[in-house]
Protein backbone atom coordinates (compact mmCIF):
# COMPACT_ATOMS: atom_id res chain seq x y z
CA UNK A 1 0.00 0.00 0.00
CA UNK A 2 1.23 2.90 -0.82
CA UNK A 3 1.54 5.83 1.99
CA UNK A 4 -0.68 8.66 2.33
CA UNK A 5 0.05 12.15 1.56
CA UNK A 6 -0.35 14.21 4.64
CA UNK A 7 -2.47 17.03 4.37
CA UNK A 8 -0.41 20.10 3.75
CA UNK A 9 -1.65 22.07 6.57
CA UNK A 10 0.80 19.22 8.99
CA UNK A 11 3.11 18.20 6.22
CA UNK A 12 7.60 18.63 7.24
CA UNK A 13 8.81 16.60 4.65
CA UNK A 14 13.15 15.95 4.34
CA UNK A 15 14.70 14.95 1.11
CA UNK A 16 17.78 13.72 0.73
CA UNK A 17 19.72 12.64 -2.18
CA UNK A 18 21.64 9.55 -2.17
CA UNK A 19 20.25 7.75 0.68
CA UNK A 20 21.28 3.90 0.86
CA UNK A 21 19.37 2.67 4.27
CA UNK A 22 16.16 3.77 3.58
CA UNK A 23 13.34 1.24 3.69
CA UNK A 24 9.44 1.64 2.75
CA UNK A 25 7.71 2.24 6.12
CA UNK A 26 3.66 1.32 6.07
CA UNK A 27 0.98 4.48 6.06
CA UNK A 28 0.24 4.22 9.98
CA UNK A 29 3.64 4.94 10.81
CA UNK A 30 4.36 8.24 12.58
CA UNK A 31 7.29 8.50 9.98
CA UNK A 32 7.10 7.33 6.61
CA UNK A 33 10.76 6.63 4.87
CA UNK A 34 10.41 6.26 1.04
CA UNK A 35 13.15 5.77 -1.77
CA UNK A 36 12.34 7.24 -4.69
CA UNK A 37 15.02 7.00 -7.82
CA UNK A 38 18.46 8.85 -6.22
CA UNK A 39 16.47 10.48 -3.34
CA UNK A 40 15.33 9.30 0.11
CA UNK A 41 12.02 10.93 1.25
CA UNK A 42 11.13 11.27 5.16
CA UNK A 43 7.62 12.34 6.58
CA UNK A 44 6.57 13.31 9.63
CA UNK A 45 3.05 11.35 10.25
CA UNK A 46 1.74 12.45 13.34
CA UNK A 47 -0.81 15.00 12.23
CA UNK A 48 -2.91 14.94 15.53
CA UNK A 49 -0.24 16.30 17.33
CA UNK A 50 1.28 18.84 15.07
CA UNK A 51 3.80 16.12 14.18
CA UNK A 52 5.32 16.67 17.44
CA UNK A 53 8.70 14.57 17.72
CA UNK A 54 9.16 11.40 19.88
CA UNK A 55 11.90 9.01 20.74
CA UNK A 56 10.87 6.46 18.80
CA UNK A 57 10.25 8.89 15.88
CA UNK A 58 14.11 10.31 16.12
CA UNK A 59 15.17 6.62 16.31
CA UNK A 60 13.92 6.04 12.99
CA UNK A 61 15.23 9.08 11.31
CA UNK A 62 18.62 9.13 12.71
CA UNK A 63 19.96 6.18 10.37
CA UNK A 64 18.73 7.79 7.73
CA UNK A 65 21.05 11.13 8.29
CA UNK A 66 23.46 9.94 10.19
CA UNK A 67 27.42 11.11 8.93
CA UNK A 68 30.67 8.28 9.97
CA UNK A 69 31.87 8.82 13.47
CA UNK A 70 29.61 11.17 14.70
CA UNK A 71 28.12 10.93 18.51
CA UNK A 72 26.16 13.37 20.13
CA UNK A 73 24.32 12.67 23.75
CA UNK A 74 20.69 11.61 23.98
CA UNK A 75 18.22 13.33 21.53
CA UNK A 76 20.09 16.54 20.81
CA UNK A 77 22.19 14.10 17.99
CA UNK A 78 18.85 14.42 15.22
CA UNK A 79 19.45 18.00 14.64
CA UNK A 80 22.94 18.51 15.06
CA UNK A 81 23.35 15.43 12.42
CA UNK A 82 21.03 18.42 10.05
CA UNK A 83 22.98 20.51 10.37
CA UNK A 84 26.12 18.47 9.60
CA UNK A 85 24.63 16.28 7.50
CA UNK A 86 27.01 16.18 4.02
CA UNK A 87 24.14 14.93 1.68
CA UNK A 88 22.01 17.49 0.05
CA UNK A 89 19.18 18.24 2.68
CA UNK A 90 16.07 19.82 1.27
CA UNK A 91 13.43 20.47 3.66
CA UNK A 92 9.74 21.10 2.84
CA UNK A 93 8.13 23.27 5.48
CA UNK A 94 4.29 23.11 4.54
CA UNK A 95 2.38 24.13 7.88
CA UNK A 96 2.78 24.08 11.27
CA UNK A 97 7.00 24.29 11.89
CA UNK A 98 7.46 24.29 15.66
CA UNK A 99 9.71 21.94 18.34
CA UNK A 100 10.99 19.18 16.53
CA UNK A 101 10.19 20.48 13.32
CA UNK A 102 12.39 23.37 13.33
CA UNK A 103 15.13 21.26 14.22
CA UNK A 104 14.64 19.06 11.34
CA UNK A 105 14.36 21.69 8.77
CA UNK A 106 16.23 24.94 10.17
CA UNK A 107 19.75 23.48 10.26
CA UNK A 108 19.62 21.90 7.38
CA UNK A 109 20.77 23.27 3.70
CA UNK A 110 17.33 24.51 2.05
CA UNK A 111 14.76 25.27 3.65
CA UNK A 112 11.26 25.74 1.58
CA UNK A 113 8.44 26.95 2.80
CA UNK A 114 5.01 27.73 1.84
CA UNK A 115 1.84 30.23 2.16
CA UNK A 116 0.58 27.60 4.44
CA UNK A 117 3.91 27.59 6.81
CA UNK A 118 3.45 28.84 10.06
CA UNK A 119 6.80 29.15 12.07
CA UNK A 120 7.17 29.72 16.12
CA UNK A 121 9.45 28.59 18.87
CA UNK A 122 6.89 29.01 21.83
CA UNK A 123 8.97 27.36 24.38
CA UNK A 124 8.99 29.97 26.90
CA UNK A 125 5.35 29.50 27.27
CA UNK A 126 5.74 25.49 28.62
CA UNK A 127 8.99 26.31 30.96
CA UNK A 128 11.58 25.54 28.71
CA UNK A 129 13.86 27.52 26.09
CA UNK A 130 14.12 27.46 22.35
CA UNK A 131 16.19 23.79 22.20
CA UNK A 132 16.75 21.79 18.60
CA UNK A 133 20.11 25.09 18.21
CA UNK A 134 17.56 27.74 18.84
CA UNK A 135 20.90 29.15 20.48
CA UNK A 136 23.07 28.86 17.29
CA UNK A 137 20.60 29.64 14.62
CA UNK A 138 18.37 32.68 16.47
CA UNK A 139 20.69 35.22 17.52
CA UNK A 140 22.46 34.97 14.06
CA UNK A 141 18.58 36.36 11.76
CA UNK A 142 18.22 40.13 11.21
CA UNK A 143 18.96 42.51 13.75
CA UNK A 144 17.64 41.22 16.86
CA UNK A 145 14.40 39.15 15.16
CA UNK A 146 15.64 36.04 16.62
CA UNK A 147 15.34 37.11 20.11
CA UNK A 148 11.53 38.42 19.79
CA UNK A 149 11.17 35.03 18.54
CA UNK A 150 12.82 33.45 21.12
CA UNK A 151 11.42 35.53 24.08
CA UNK A 152 7.45 35.80 23.10
CA UNK A 153 7.20 32.84 20.41
CA UNK A 154 6.07 35.04 18.11
CA UNK A 155 5.03 33.59 15.13
CA UNK A 156 5.89 33.94 11.39
CA UNK A 157 3.48 32.74 8.53
CA UNK A 158 4.12 32.27 4.69
CA UNK A 159 6.44 34.36 3.20
CA UNK A 160 7.43 36.03 6.32
CA UNK A 161 9.57 32.90 7.11
CA UNK A 162 11.49 33.68 4.15
CA UNK A 163 11.80 37.67 4.96
CA UNK A 164 13.40 37.07 8.22
CA UNK A 165 15.94 34.40 6.73
CA UNK A 166 14.39 31.02 8.53
CA UNK A 167 13.39 29.40 5.37
CA UNK A 168 15.79 29.84 1.68
CA UNK A 169 12.99 29.54 -0.34
CA UNK A 170 9.33 30.08 -0.60
CA UNK A 171 7.44 28.08 -2.91
CA UNK A 172 3.61 27.65 -3.95
CA UNK A 173 1.94 25.06 -1.75
CA UNK A 174 0.14 23.35 -4.87
CA UNK A 175 3.55 23.01 -6.81
CA UNK A 176 5.36 21.25 -4.35
CA UNK A 177 4.56 17.73 -5.71
CA UNK A 178 6.15 18.59 -8.95
CA UNK A 179 9.02 19.98 -7.15
CA UNK A 180 9.62 16.99 -5.30
CA UNK A 181 9.29 15.29 -8.66
CA UNK A 182 11.69 17.36 -10.51
CA UNK A 183 14.26 16.54 -7.29
CA UNK A 184 13.98 13.09 -7.54
CA UNK A 185 14.40 13.49 -11.22
CA UNK A 186 18.02 14.97 -10.92
CA UNK A 187 20.46 12.64 -12.19
CA UNK A 188 23.47 13.78 -10.36
CA UNK A 189 22.54 15.59 -7.96
CA UNK A 190 24.62 17.93 -6.11
CA UNK A 191 23.76 21.34 -3.98
CA UNK A 192 24.44 23.60 -6.59
CA UNK A 193 21.99 22.28 -9.18
CA UNK A 194 18.96 21.52 -6.32
CA UNK A 195 19.72 25.04 -5.79
CA UNK A 196 19.19 25.99 -9.50
CA UNK A 197 16.30 23.97 -9.16
CA UNK A 198 14.79 25.62 -5.96
CA UNK A 199 15.73 29.19 -6.94
CA UNK A 200 13.38 28.49 -10.36
CA UNK A 201 10.56 27.52 -8.60
CA UNK A 202 11.07 30.75 -5.93
CA UNK A 203 10.94 32.76 -8.86
CA UNK A 204 7.92 31.45 -10.62
CA UNK A 205 6.11 32.32 -6.94
CA UNK A 206 3.72 35.52 -6.49
CA UNK A 207 2.08 34.73 -3.43
CA UNK A 208 2.41 37.96 -0.82
CA UNK A 209 5.48 38.80 -3.65
CA UNK A 210 4.79 42.52 -2.45
CA UNK A 211 3.75 42.12 1.20
CA UNK A 212 5.29 44.24 3.61
CA UNK A 213 7.31 41.70 5.58
CA UNK A 214 5.61 42.09 9.22
CA UNK A 215 8.01 43.16 11.26
CA UNK A 216 9.62 45.67 8.64
CA UNK A 217 8.03 48.70 10.50
CA UNK A 218 8.78 47.89 13.64
CA UNK A 219 12.47 46.63 12.79
CA UNK A 220 13.87 49.87 15.15
CA UNK A 221 12.19 49.35 18.14
CA UNK A 222 12.84 45.47 18.15
CA UNK A 223 16.64 46.25 17.56
CA UNK A 224 16.76 48.71 20.22
CA UNK A 225 14.54 47.06 22.99
CA UNK A 226 15.83 43.48 22.88
CA UNK A 227 19.53 44.77 22.29
CA UNK A 228 19.16 44.72 26.70
CA UNK A 229 21.51 42.59 28.84
CA UNK A 230 18.77 41.82 30.54
CA UNK A 231 14.89 40.38 30.97
CA UNK A 232 14.26 43.23 33.78
CA UNK A 233 15.95 45.96 31.21
CA UNK A 234 13.73 44.50 28.35
CA UNK A 235 10.55 44.85 30.07
CA UNK A 236 11.41 48.26 31.38
CA UNK A 237 11.97 49.23 27.48
CA UNK A 238 8.56 47.61 26.36
CA UNK A 239 7.17 49.83 29.00
CA UNK A 240 9.04 53.36 28.07
CA UNK A 241 8.42 52.49 24.54
CA UNK A 242 4.37 52.58 25.29
CA UNK A 243 3.75 51.64 21.20
CA UNK A 244 0.62 49.29 21.09
CA UNK A 245 3.18 46.24 19.14
CA UNK A 246 5.11 47.04 22.53
CA UNK A 247 2.71 46.82 25.02
CA UNK A 248 1.34 43.76 22.72
CA UNK A 249 4.85 41.67 23.40
CA UNK A 250 4.83 43.11 27.39
CA UNK A 251 1.54 41.37 27.62
CA UNK A 252 2.78 37.97 26.21
CA UNK A 253 5.96 38.24 28.34
CA UNK A 254 3.85 39.06 30.91
CA UNK A 255 2.83 35.36 30.36
CA UNK A 256 5.47 33.49 29.98
CA UNK A 257 7.63 31.52 32.33
CA UNK A 258 10.42 33.94 34.20
CA UNK A 259 13.01 31.37 34.37
CA UNK A 260 12.39 30.32 30.97
CA UNK A 261 12.87 33.88 29.87
CA UNK A 262 16.18 34.49 31.84
CA UNK A 263 17.20 31.18 30.05
CA UNK A 264 16.75 31.85 26.93
CA UNK A 265 18.19 35.26 26.51
CA UNK A 266 21.42 34.16 28.26
CA UNK A 267 21.31 31.15 25.82
CA UNK A 268 20.94 33.42 22.68
CA UNK A 269 23.41 35.55 23.78
CA UNK A 270 25.67 32.63 24.45
CA UNK A 271 25.02 30.88 21.40
CA UNK A 272 25.52 34.00 19.33
CA UNK A 273 29.37 33.18 19.41
CA UNK A 274 29.27 29.63 19.54
CA UNK A 275 29.61 26.51 16.86
CA UNK A 276 26.38 24.95 16.44
CA UNK A 277 28.15 21.79 18.41
CA UNK A 278 29.25 23.77 21.46
CA UNK A 279 25.76 25.36 21.22
CA UNK A 280 23.89 21.60 21.37
CA UNK A 281 25.97 20.57 24.12
CA UNK A 282 24.90 24.12 26.03
CA UNK A 283 21.44 23.37 25.33
CA UNK A 284 21.83 19.49 26.41
CA UNK A 285 23.10 20.44 29.82
CA UNK A 286 20.06 23.32 30.29
CA UNK A 287 17.86 20.71 29.16
CA UNK A 288 18.69 18.61 32.41
CA UNK A 289 18.90 21.20 34.59
CA UNK A 290 15.62 22.18 33.54
CA UNK A 291 14.04 18.47 34.01
CA UNK A 292 16.32 18.37 37.93
CA UNK A 293 14.60 22.02 38.62
CA UNK A 294 10.81 20.82 37.49
CA UNK A 295 11.45 17.64 39.34
CA UNK A 296 12.20 19.95 42.33
CA UNK A 297 9.76 22.58 41.92
CA UNK A 298 11.81 24.86 41.24
CA UNK A 299 10.76 26.11 37.49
Amino acid sequence: MAPRRLKPFNRLQVILQHLKTCKHTDSAADVLLQKKGGAGIITLNRPKVLNALSFSMIQQIYPQIKPHAIFLEKNQFCTFLVGTCKKPYVALIDGITMGGGVGLSVHGHFRVATEKTVFAMPETAIGLFPDVGGGYFLPRLSGKIGYLLALTGFRLKGRDVLKAGIATHFVESEKLPDLEKDLIALKSPSKENIADLLNSYHMQTKIDQEKEFVLDQHMEKINSIFSANSMEEIVQNLKQDGSPFAMKQLETINKMSPTSLKLALRQLREGASMSLQDVFTMEYRLSQVCMVSRKQGAV
